[in-house]
């Protein structure tokens, strides 16, 4: 298959030419290796041969000698390398000369110690629509970053499509594969992350039955600010035990092999009394391990759309994460105690942002654009934080267009770096 190209390959080629190396994080599935051995100029494989977790340990300078820049997938089943690494760029004192790829942090996070001026640290995700063809890409997140006073397009996808390809998720390998394939590896992926992924990441094994239940119950608060307390109950709902001493291990266990993947709240400066609420939002590494978690296709998934919205919301989050990439953007959530929220925040690294809310169907628009100016005119500070460059509502309707306040209404399939 060729190589599908990623928002993200800028952001790693930019950090080739300017530092030692790159660390490449993710989870399992999601395109790490094709991305690194597209930027590669040799490779190696660490889960290829028990040999070469031995030789990363008694002589790693063999493993790391190759053309640069050189990948080491899977480095984290060798911890030990991170700091072979650091000493090689340090002593040939030339960028762009590692790939490390892995899809779990080792159990004690061996990259907390320094790395800074030789490795840059790159998070992946699972494909947006726009990366795996679904999109017409004829709104760019950019140029909405750089202030497009209007947009337009058409979505190439019906609601029902649209619910198909939650259901699908976004993984490479699934591409051109059918839903009801995509359910099965969907299911397997959960399986295997009960089975041997966290296991192996954690050295723990902890009750299957149990995380089980814990990715369930994600699943059902998936795009909300569900507590511990929330999650606790849920998986005690068929009579068991949970406290939420354990439901966090299993989550902080989700969190180390990128499964669980909850988006962080917006802090910015506010001009009236409101204050901010501080509790993350629940997101997996895609909204397709959701449906996975609860058996659910896409056709009942159309025919929910409360829950629909949810997942919705969260495709939303994964498409804006993948491509707001590319300029280095963050993406959070505001929400404050006066019950106002908007579902996604994207910030530039020079502190110019924009606002995103989030409407399955067309009937939502005008509740979301009122949102969108009240946190505008009413809630930011923006003598502190520059007023906006853009508002939009996301949707899964068919076309892009402006409202006269300067709304942008985009439908995701419209969406594109």
């Amino acid at each position: 298959m060729p190589y599908l190209t990623r928002a993200v390959d800028d952001v790693i080629a930019g950090r080739l030419t300017a530092l030692g190396g790159v660390l490449l994080e993710g989870p399992r599935a999601c395109g790490k290796t094709s991305t690194g051995l597209h930027h590669a100029a040799s490779s190696l494989r660490l889960d290829a041969s028990p040999e070469l977790l031995i030789l990363a340990e008694s002589a790693p300078d063999l493993l790391l000698d190759g053309p640069t820049p050189r990948l080491i997938d899977e480095w984290q089943l060798a911890p030990s390398l991170w700091n072979a690494v650091r000493h090689a760029i340090d002593d040939r004192s030339e960028s762009g000369q590692f790939i490390l790829a892995g899809s779990a942090r080792p159990a004690d996070d061996i990259t907390r110690h320094s790395g800074v001026g030789r490795m840059g640290r790159v998070r992946m995700r699972t494909l947006s629509l726009a990366e795996s063809d679904r999109s017409s890409r004829e709104v760019s997140l950019a140029a909405l970053m750089a202030g497009v006073p209007s947009v337009q397009g058409r979505s190439m996808l019906t609601y029902a499509d649209v619910a198909a390809e939650a259901v699908r998720g976004g993984w490479p390998a699934l591409v051109s594969s059918t839903v009801r394939d995509a359910q099965i590896f969907n299911r397997e992926y959960c399986e295997e992350l009960y089975n041997s992924d966290i296991p192996s990441a954690t050295g723990v094994h902890r009750s299957r039955p149990r995380l089980r239940r814990t990715l369930a119950a994600l699943s059902r608060n998936i795009s909300t600010e569900a507590t511990l307390g929330t999650l606790a109950a849920d998986v005690a709902a068929d009579g068991s035990s949970a406290d939420t001493r354990t439901i966090r291990s299993y989550l902080d266990a989700l969190s180390q092999v990128f499964a669980f993947d909850e988006l962080s709240a917006w802090s910015v400066d506010l001009r009236s009394r409101s204050r901010l609420r501080t509790q993350s939002t629940i997101h997996l590494a895609d909204p397709a391990l959701a449906c996975a978690a609860l058996g659910i296709g896409p056709d009942r998934l159309a025919r929910d759309p409360r829950f629909f919205g949810f997942v919705f919301e969260s495709m939303v989050i994964r498409d804006v994460r993948a491509l707001a990439t590319r300029f280095d953007g963050r993406v959070y959530r505001y929400r404050d105690n006066t019950g106002l929220e908007v579902d996604a925040i994207i910030e530039s690294t020079d502190g110019s942002w924009g606002a995103i809310e989030v409407k399955l169907g067309q009937n939502g628009v005008d509740a979301a654009e009122a949102a969108l100016l009240k946190l505008r005119d009413e809630r930011v500070d923006t003598d502190r934080a520059g007023a906006p460059m853009f508002l939009a509502v996301a949707t899964a309707t068919e076309y892009a267009y402006t409202r006269p306040s300067g709304v942008h209404v985009v439908p995701l399939a419209t969406l594109g770096p």
